[in-house]
């Protein structure tokens, strides 16, 4: 930008210099013209017919301006100059003096002098009846003029160039300011790409496009991390949890003889096992996809429709006393088929640790802008101190301990926060999603 703005400044004081040249010109050549006519004037009702009488009264009624000289030359001879001092005394000039004395008419032309270039018009005169030939002559210092345009341009040049100076500072501490969260991304992405670190966040400040793109960063490192989290929680869950079977399976498949019901037997609990294996992937990849954008499908729900049909799928997983507490006559927008799947993972929850016959209900209530889904059943319960723990993963409660890999209530939390909401356990074996109302 400095070198765009100094560009620009260069090209406004060259033009600035050509124009005000430009114009002394002009002024020079209006001067010249000027005084022709008030000679031509002068001359037209002469005073005397003695030439030289003309001359000398002519120059004591006009007197020259300033870097400015008149003087007359008669048969080639100079004999008065104007009573304005000159800078230089032309009319001692041998070689100009005979020059101008050579014009026949009104002629303009340049002469280098001791105080610089010189331009002048020399005009011959003549009267009726005397015979001598006779010159005014007009000179301009024209170098004192085009001085004042230099001194002027000097000091354009000067200020411009201060002014670039502080232009320069101000924008560059400015441009410091602005541009410093976007350093601070790149130094961030370095650090990150240097040590692995995702913790890292910046500072934003403000509400312009370059703190939009720091909170922009900041929200990119968010999801960046908890992608590494997931990963590095799926690959320690899934070597955690498969590393068992494969034992297992390993163990049975090295000690297996020839006897037909000793393999039948064998193969039986490999097939348990990898059945097994299958059930723990399928959870972690689900869980796993909890964290992705795509995880929903958003849809209208109707509560009521969703809470009486997770009931007619549930009877099949047990003899229980199957009931529908509390249908809630709204609708609401959601992932049908995930609320489904919470919903029959908390029954088949409720399945494992009750016996045959035993109470097991569900409903659905709205309270406010708030929806409450709940599974609840006859069973021991939880105790307190593990209500929070058993919607982690891989955690079975002491209580309602099972052969599972205990990550079904992980999956029931992973879908409720997936929507905006929660779950929890209340009452010994209750078990409530609560979702916020989406428009």
């Amino acid at each position: 930008m400095l070198s765009v703005v100094t560009l620009a400044l260069g090209l406004s004081i060259f033009a600035a210099w050509n124009v005000l040249l430009t114009r002394v010109d002009e002024r020079i050549a209006a001067e010249f013209k000027h005084e022709y006519e008030e000679l031509r004037g002068y001359a037209a009702k002469p005073p005397t017919s003695d030439l030289e009488d003309l001359l000398v009264g002519y120059l004591q009624v006009n007197v020259a301006d300033r870097w400015e000289m008149f003087f007359t030359v008669v048969d080639g001879q100079p004999l008065h100059k104007g009573r304005a001092e000159s800078p230089a005394p032309l009319d001692e000039d041998a070689a100009l003096v005979a020059r101008v004395a050579e014009a026949q008419r009104p002629e303009t032309g340049d002469w280098p002098s001791k105080a610089g270039e010189v331009r002048y018009v020399s005009i011959p005169i003549q009267i009726k009846g005397d015979p001598r030939q006779g010159h005014f002559v007009i000179a301009i210092f024209y170098e004192h003029h085009r001085q004042e345009v230099v001194d002027a341009v000097r000091v354009l040049a000067f200020t411009s160039l201060a002014a670039l100076a502080m232009a320069g500072a101000a924008g560059w501490f400015v441009a410091g300011r602005v541009l410093a969260p976007v350093r601070m991304v790149r130094q961030a992405a370095e650090h990150i790409s240097d040590s692995s670190d995702l913790t890292r966040r910046l500072d934003v400040v403000g509400n312009d496009d370059v703190a939009a793109l720091a909170r922009t960063f900041n929200h990119m490192l968010d999801r960046l991390q908890r992608a590494f989290e997931v990963q590095r929680e799926f690959v320690d869950d899934a070597g955690h949890e498969l590393r068992t079977p494969i034992t297992v399976i390993r163990g049975h498949l090295e000690l297996m003889g020839d006897d037909p019901a000793e393999r039948e037997e064998t193969l039986a609990l490999v097939t348990d096992e990898l059945n097994r294996m299958n059930r723990i992937v399928d959870d972690l990849l689900t869980l796993a996809k909890s964290e992705q954008p795509g995880f929903l499908s958003l849809e209208e729900v109707e509560l009521a429709d969703l809470t009486v049909s997770v009931i007619a799928k549930a009877r099949a997983l047990g003899e229980r006393d199957w009931r529908v507490d509390e249908v809630a006559e709204a609708r609401i927008v959601a992932d049908r088929q995930r609320l489904t799947q919470a919903l029959m993972q908390l029954a088949a929850n409720a399945v494992r640790h009750t016996q045959d016959g035993a109470l097991v209900a569900a409903g659905s209530a709205v309270d406010g802008d708030r929806v409450r889904l709940w599974v609840r059943d006859g069973g021991p319960g939880v105790r307190p101190e593990d209500r929070e723990r058993i919607f982690q993963r891989f955690v079975r409660a002491g209580s309602r301990s099972h052969q599972g890999a205990g990550l079904g209530l992980s999956i029931v939390r992973s879908i409720a926060e997936a929507h905006g909401g929660r779950v929890w356990v209340e009452d010994g074996a209750r078990f409530v999603i609560e979702l916020e109302v989406r428009d």
